[in-house]
């Protein structure tokens, strides 16, 4: 027996009930007119009961007082199309398929239950977009192409007040308490102002990479998206706030953002997974725990910027960048926090330039992750803002530019300050003030080039006295996993070495190399270490790296040298994860991690404690002291050396403080 019915040949059952029984009416708008309610489309409205069984298909917008779904029966949209059920305005009863099932589990189902209310279930055309291997049937609140609001595709019974025209929505509201439901979704090369909205969405997405689930994304080419006043508040496992892809321009602007975690569904891997096309946690090799991450930032040349505002997540990150190419991602007076304490302000990949001015980051662990970037920490002049606001077609007007305070960036971290995984340039300039935890500057055996001016006050304070790490990479591999949908998963673990590293036949210590960290402090106070613990002779593929420090009319105070470290446990797995990154040095003689400092211009080093060195130069009227009542001794290869300005050393260098 054939069970699936339509709502027509439902009528037929249920004809002695009040009139406009089961029958679909579409809902009502108009571009250029508020869009109304689902309140005021209709006096009478029908029940609807889907019984156990039964597979009932809605073809068109349908309203109701009453929509009860008993287990086993299923609401069904025709082919091409997808159902959104609301009451009350709030998108609601909708959940996602086992990550196992189907596409990825990307199509969501209307659950059983009793649904009682203004009860609107929308038929609205799928909006389908293809990440890698996978298709996800996007629904949205409000969907906007170049030519406006297309009704089609869109859920209009989940806006609530304000009004919404093909160019401009106004306080509007948007509720969900289902799973992956977006909110405004922008897109062909349109223009959107979007204004005071309010959104709160309580629920699971999918797949963050795509935006399966935001509350606000614009996308493609052309497309411009200016977010001013809002406030969205979401809680669900990647629930994104705002998505920019595609080459879009996305503009948020006086608006405050916030997104908690959610509950990861059962059969996910416990260790997570690395394959993006499942990827709902932040992979805990980072160091790191959480499942949502408030922005992301896609695609190839897309544009995020965030200006006045707050941005906060629970965990993970706040301002997130991947999966994408030369992006751009602008912070201009905004606080960036982590508020359960765990986590990162923003993330670089995929060659992304980032401009930060005059924020204020409070955040868990890192105030940047980056693999491939150049970064620019610095204040928020007027001319500095109005290059960015031309260069990026911001669309500040003079009397926004006005408004705007000159402010110096606030960089508070738990944990450490800047994390490399790949080449990438740090800046930090202004009044800048970076505080961390831990560790300041930490390299996992890249190229970090770093570029600190303190003329104009900018400070460095390392709460554990190590301003600089360049260290082995401690962050374990993915390990291959058979009959699971997702390709790799995170259950791979790091072992630290042991003995002595094997001396390197070809590596150079005593000059600087291509592929090593190095950091230039101009005119700045510091106090703290740096250290290179680099084993080389091949570890990890690696013949050696080099710390190369420039110290230009800047004084220093502490251990310069090559290093052992020592985490405090021997492996690291899952269950050890906040170990990565947590080391302790023990000064060394270099073996393959060269350690070349140049003073200039004035500079002082105040040597600490005994310190070990490739290469030292001394430039005219610089200098090398030890602590007021100790002195400082060099050796050259074994042999005592005095310490002349003027002079450059290599070899073994060793100095000593007594």
């Amino acid at each position: 027996m054939d069970h699936k019915k339509s709502l027509a040949e439902r009528e037929v059952t249920f004809r002695a009930r009040p009139r406009a029984l089961l029958v679909a009416v579409a809902a009502a708008f108009a571009p250029a007119l508020a869009i109304p309610t689902a309140a005021r489309a209709a006096t009478t409205r029908a029940t609807l009961t889907v019984g156990s069984g039964e597979t009932v298909e809605v073809t068109a917008t349908t309203k109701l007082s009453s929509l009860t779904i008993e287990e086993g029966g299923v609401l069904a949209a025709p082919d091409g199309y997808n159902l959104s059920l609301t009451v009350n305005s709030v998108e609601t009863g909708s959940e996602l398929a086992l990550l196992t099932d189907g596409y990825g589990g990307a199509a969501t189902a209307i659950a059983a239950g009793t649904y009682r209310g203004d009860v609107v279930i929308t038929v609205a055309e799928s909006n389908k977009l293809a990440f890698s291997t996978l298709t996800f049937p996007f629904r949205q609140a409000i969907y906007v192409d170049s030519d406006g609001v297309d009704k089609a595709k869109s859920v209009l019974a989940n806006v609530r007040g304000g009004c919404a025209t093909d160019s401009a929505a106004t306080g509007i509201r948007l509720a969900s308490n289902g799973e992956a439901f977006n909110g405004v979704y922008v897109t062909g090369g349109g223009s959107y102002a979007l204004t005071n909205p309010k959104i709160a969405f309580v629920g699971n997405g999918r797949n963050d990479f795509i935006g399966y689930g935001a509350s606000v994304q614009g996308t493609g080419e052309g497309t411009t998206l200016v977010v001013n006043g809002a406030t969205i508040s979401n809680q669900g496992v990647v629930r994104t706030a705002v998505v920019a892809d595609a080459t879009a321009n996305v503009i948020v602007k006086n608006s405050t953002l916030h997104c908690a975690d959610g509950t990861v569904p059962d059969e996910y891997p416990a260790s997570g997974t690395g394959d993006t096309k499942y990827m709902i946690t932040v992979p805990w090799m980072l160091g790191l725990s959480g499942n949502v991450r408030t922005t992301n930032l896609l695609g190839a040349n897309t544009r995020a910027s965030y200006i006045n505002s707050r941005v906060s997540s629970e965990n993970w990150g706040a301002l997130s960048v991947d999966g994408g190419s030369n992006c751009t991602l602008t912070v201009i007076n905004s606080e960036i926090a982590n508020t359960g304490g765990v986590g990162y302000g923003s993330y670089a990949i995929g060659n992304v330039t980032e401009h930060i001015l005059g924020s204020r980051y409070d955040v868990g662990d890192y105030v940047l992750i980056t693999w491939s970037g150049t970064v620019h920490y610095g204040d928020s002049t007027k001319a500095a803002v109005a290059e960015l606001n031309t260069g990026l077609e911001l669309g500040l007007t003079s009397r926004e530019l006005a408004a705007l305070p000159v402010q110096s960036n606030d960089l508070t971290s738990g944990r450490f300050g800047f994390m490399w995984y790949g080449a990438s340039a740090v800046t930090i300039d202004g009044g800048t003030r970076v505080r961390t935890g831990k560790t300041t500057f930490l390299s996992k055996a890249s190229a970090a080039t770093v570029s600190v001016d303190g003329s104009d006050g900018a400070t460095i304070e390392a709460g554990n006295g190590v301003i600089f790490q360049l260290m082995d990479t401690d962050r374990p591999s993915s390990v291959q996993v058979s009959g699971k949908p997702w390709s790799s998963e995170t259950i791979g673990s790091y072992t630290e070495p042991t003995g002595s590293p094997a001396k390197s036949s070809t590596w150079v210590t005593t000059s600087a190399q291509k592929a090593d960290s190095a950091a230039t402090f101009t005119d700045i106070s510091l106090k703290g270490d740096f250290y290179n613990s680099v084993r080389g002779g091949g570890n990890a593929n690696l013949q050696g790296q080099n710390l190369v420090l420039t110290f230009d009319a800047s004084t220093v105070e502490g251990v310069i040298s090559a290093s052992a470290t020592k985490h405090s446990v021997s492996t690291i797995t899952v269950a050890e994860y906040r170990e990565i990154g947590e080391v302790t040095n023990t000064a060394q003689a270099v073996v393959n991690n060269g350690v070349i400092v140049t003073l200039k211009n004035g500079a002082t080093w105040t040597v600490a404690g005994t310190s070990y060195l490739s290469a030292l130069t001394i430039g005219s009227g610089a200098s090398v002291t030890a602590p007021a009542g100790r002195t400082v001794t060099l050796t050259v290869d074994g042999t005592a050396t005095a310490i002349t300005p003027g002079t450059t050393y290599t070899g073994s260098l060793t100095l000593t403080v007594a």
